[in-house]
């Protein structure tokens, strides 16, 4: 056992690899972020159904639905400094490889996370829009300050599972050279002969890291629950007075 698997390696190779788990929480977050925003983008054209816009946006979500997300963030590294330089002359010699892991995830986010959206919007009563119209709000304002803060918390919950996937997708990011916590793995089984340590190492830390995801989502959704209910319940208060 000890040829195979050893302790020391094991807390020697530790520190090291955690040292790199800032970049995945990094990678993380920026793909979820503009992933979202992608997604609000791509959710409010598909509901009002712009027929070009729309048509165009269905082969992209069929697509970032239908590929692995490796293929996705090969074709993002290896094609689009090609079509960058060739259609509007971006030379992205000089951008760092994160700079394509982040793309490819954000375009995933944006065609997964606007399912949700859409979903999430369309739940929100047409009630809403029609009294922010009453009161002389544009639709525009509307939707900003009545229906999306509505549609967000009806989101949360598949917008938090659909985060703790994206923590997982990190980890192909070593697929094209970015040194994550796997790429640093990788690197000290190619230096020294043994890998087992390490891949323990990133095993444990990928179920810690998705253990407090879920127990912040589980806070939040039962946070929600009670909104919901307190509401509820004034809302009755004030139909029977």
């Amino acid at each position: 056992m000890g040829e195979y698997f050893s302790w020391d390696r094991f807390f020697e190779n530790l520190p090291k690899i955690l040292s790199k788990l800032p970049l995945t929480l990094e990678i993380t977050a920026v793909s979820f972020v503009f992933g979202m925003l992608l997604a609000l983008v791509i959710a409010c054209i598909q509901i009002r159904r712009t027929k070009v816009l729309s048509q165009i946006l269905r082969v992209f979500i069929s697509f970032e639905r239908g590929t692995p997300i490796l293929v996705q963030m090969l074709i993002v590294y290896y094609a689009l400094p090609l079509i960058l330089e060739s259609a509007f002359g971006i030379n992205t010699r000089s951008w760092e490889k994160i700079v394509f892991v982040d793309i490819a995830l954000i375009l995933n986010e944006g065609a997964f996370q606007s399912a949700i959206f859409i979903g999430s919007i369309l739940a929100v009563p047409k009630g809403q829009t029609e009294a922010a119209l009453a009161c002389g709000l544009t639709n525009f304002q509307g939707f900003t300050r009545i229906v999306l803060p509505q549609a967000f918390k009806i989101a949360i919950p598949p917008l938090g599972m659909n985060l703790i996937g994206l923590f997982r997708s990190t980890s192909l990011a070593s697929m094209i050279g970015v040194v994550d916590m796997i790429g640093y793995a990788q690197a000290i089984g190619s230096r020294t002969g043994h890998t087992l340590e390490s891949y323990i190492i990133l095993a444990l830390t990928f179920i810690v890291i998705n253990f407090i995801l879920q127990v912040a989502l589980y806070l939040v959704n039962r946070k929600l629950k009670q909104q919901n209910k307190r509401q509820n319940i004034k809302k009755d208060k004030e139909e029977a007075a």
